[in-house]
């Protein structure tokens, strides 16, 4: 396959990524997580995010989102999520069958819930034939690659907090958040309150592996247990906890996101002029997202990888990468532009 915009994750692996595994494989380490290379990356985050964080790896971003959840509830709760959340549209069920809760997804402006709608489902409490809402589950980026501002993250998770309930980030593209915000992810996240994310890394130059990292601590104390039981407690840690070394010591996941995101600028300011494509969402982070003729889409396609979002209106997705280049674009527009005169 050529350069693919189907998925940030069809990039391959960040060298200095490579680099770091490769390092990582010339000693004896303790497996399930005792060795030398997670109690580094335990510190890292620490020093991020605050004394009280609680970190542990995973496989993947869907069981990341899981334990997550499960760890924050009771199988009697309820989660309420966006209509277009991951853990909605994309998990095939995983979230309901292994929490054992009920998702609640609610509508959605531009990816993102509003207080309002939010609240609106938070009742029922200590009514025995009602699911006690216990998450509100937010994703950043969303879906849409739209982002929440501090402020509507703060506005709800005191909303969850004055509720006696729990917010949980899907944060798997939360580095291209923290670079088009120019702020630190701790800030958006911890500072403001929020319980657990999912942090990840595998869409932005990672080979294997995501993170799970709570600030409340509370609710880490039985995940050892949930990770093992749920087949996600790798025997050798080592290999992801050193991806998540190289990746924070020294802000390279800001480095590797900066770039994706550059792209996607790049992307649309290459569309302008195109009458015939219509950008149909705001270009925060490392998606576009676009309305065009099905037919010149459909014809695209069979030279350019790329998903179909939206049958109906024919909106599709292009995801930029950390190895995107300017003439992958150049080439692509190039041949758009050929298309649209045909």
């Amino acid at each position: 396959m050529n350069h693919s915009f189907g998925s940030d994750n069809h990039s391959g692996v960040a060298p200095e990524i490579m680099k770091a595994i490769v390092n990582s494989n010339l000693d004896f380490q303790i497996a399930y997580g005792e060795d030398e290379f997670t109690a580094q990356a335990e510190k890292i985050f620490k020093r991020d995010f605050g004394p009280q964080t609680e970190v542990f790896f995973v496989f993947n971003g869907t069981g990341a989102n899981i334990l997550a959840l499960k760890a924050m509830t009771n199988s009697y709760n309820s989660i309420i999520c966006a209509v277009s959340a991951h853990i909605n549209a994309d998990e095939c069920g995983a979230p309901e069958k292994l929490t054992g809760c009920k998702l609640i997804a609610i509508p959605a402006t531009d990816g993102k819930v509003s207080v309002a709608d939010v609240e609106r489902e938070l009742r029922g409490f200590g009514f025995q034939h009602h699911s006690q809402p216990k998450v509100l589950s937010i994703s950043q980026p969303t879906e849409l690659g739209t982002l929440y501002t501090p402020a509507e993250i703060k506005a709800l998770t005191d909303l969850m907090h004055n509720h006696n309930c729990y917010i949980h980030i899907d944060g798997s593209r939360i580095s291209n958040a923290s670079e088009s915000l120019n702020l630190p992810i701790r800030e958006f996240t911890s500072d403001l309150g929020v319980d657990a994310i999912s942090f990840g890394g595998t869409k932005n130059g990672l080979l294997i592996g995501e993170a799970v990292v709570f600030f409340n601590r509370e609710l880490a104390n039985n995940f050892l247990y949930i990770r093992k039981q749920a087949a996600q407690l790798f025997s050798k840690n080592r290999f992801i906890a050193a991806q998540f070394i190289a990746y924070l010591e020294d802000g390279l996941n800001i480095r590797l996101a900066a770039h994706s995101n550059k792209m996607a600028n790049y992307l649309e300011s290459s569309l302008l002029g195109i009458p015939q494509v219509v950008v149909s969402r705001a270009v925060q982070t490392n998606a576009v997202f676009a309305i065009l003729p099905a037919d010149i889409s459909s014809k695209l396609r069979e030279r350019h990888y790329f998903y179909v979002w939206d049958e109906d209106l024919n909106e599709v997705r292009w995801m930029c990468s950390f190895n995107t280049k300017t003439e992958d674009i150049d080439l692509f527009i190039k041949d758009l532009k050929n298309l649209v005169l045909k």
